[in-house]
């Protein structure tokens, strides 16, 4: 947020040493007599890790584009690291905000090596043309054994597995340090073991000292590791509950999230669901 000059007011004092990291304030985005979202409101502190979930068409890709500035709301405000959507250089400020998508994945040039692809994140940049410094290549070399990844250096973008890839593109987003990373829907498309060790990496990841804050979209509780403190549930554009995982992830939510009779189970604080199968229609 953009204080004007002499406000001493606490609130925004905090917000402007980062306590908050995410605010969305009665958010709408219609487009023609379509509503996408309507009336969600949502905050973010510094600490918290927090999982968007919801069924298809419940309006997280939209909320995304939103907080990323790809999608103008059509009423309500977006504030990202205290800066207000409107009020605020957002191609500067992107680059504080870590964004690993399919969309981001199919764009990367397959000739280009592991290290290259990292690096190319410190300058927003697909495909980077320009000069790679010493210092460049030192640091993402350091990223890249972070993320577990430091024997893929040399390796084309083409021969990575695509758990590979995910843990690659997590280390681009890493290179430009950003305060807050977005994974949307990242265990798209990995096999059931894949998608546990890379699970395992982002559990990891997240409680490292001085972690960005993590934002998973997904439509899987099985994808909700420990490491994420709060949950957020959409349903057909619409809030439908968001605070502490132990008091959103409830059978009874889901159930209205996803339209349908679950039964949530957890165990070593990982979730698993069953759904009742539809009656069947005699006709």
């Amino acid at each position: 947020m953009e204080p004007d000059a002499g406000q001493t007011n606490p609130e925004i004092m905090r917000r402007n040493s980062y306590e908050i990291i995410l605010e969305v304030s009665k958010l709408e985005i219609r487009r023609g007599t379509t509503k996408i979202l309507d009336d969600v409101s949502w905050r973010v502190r510094r600490g918290e890790h927090w999982a968007i979930l919801g069924a298809n068409g419940s309006g997280k890709t939209s909320l995304l584009s939103a907080l990323t500035a790809y999608l103008t709301p059509t009423r309500g405000t977006v504030e990202v690291l205290g800066r207000r959507y409107g009020r605020a250089n957002w191609p500067e400020l992107r680059k504080q905000i870590g964004m690993v998508s399919s969309a981001v994945r199919q764009m990367m040039p397959e000739a280009e090596p592991a290290l290259e692809t990292v690096i190319s994140g410190k300058y927003a940049m697909i495909d980077y043309w320009g000069k790679i410094t010493a210092s460049d290549r030192i640091c993402a070399a350091r990223i890249l054994k972070q993320i577990e990844c430091e024997y893929l250096s040399q390796r084309p973008w083409v021969y990575l597995s695509q758990g590979e890839r995910q843990r690659v593109l997590i280390g681009r987003a890493l290179m430009a340090r950003p305060r807050l990373l977005i994974l949307d829907e990242p265990c798209a498309g990995l096999d059931p073991a894949a998608r546990e060790q890379f699970l395992y990496f982002l559990q990891r990841l997240g409680c490292r000292r001085n972690a960005p804050t993590l934002i998973l979209v997904t439509h899987h509780v099985e994808e909700i590791m420990p490491v994420f403190s709060h949950v957020l549930l959409l349903k057909a554009g619409k809030f439908l509950a968001a605070g502490a995982k132990t008091s959103v992830l409830k059978s009874n939510l889901l159930s209205a999230a996803f339209g349908t009779a679950i039964r949530l189970r957890s165990a070593q604080d990982r979730f698993t669901i069953s759904v009742a199968p539809k009656a069947r229609v005699v006709v």
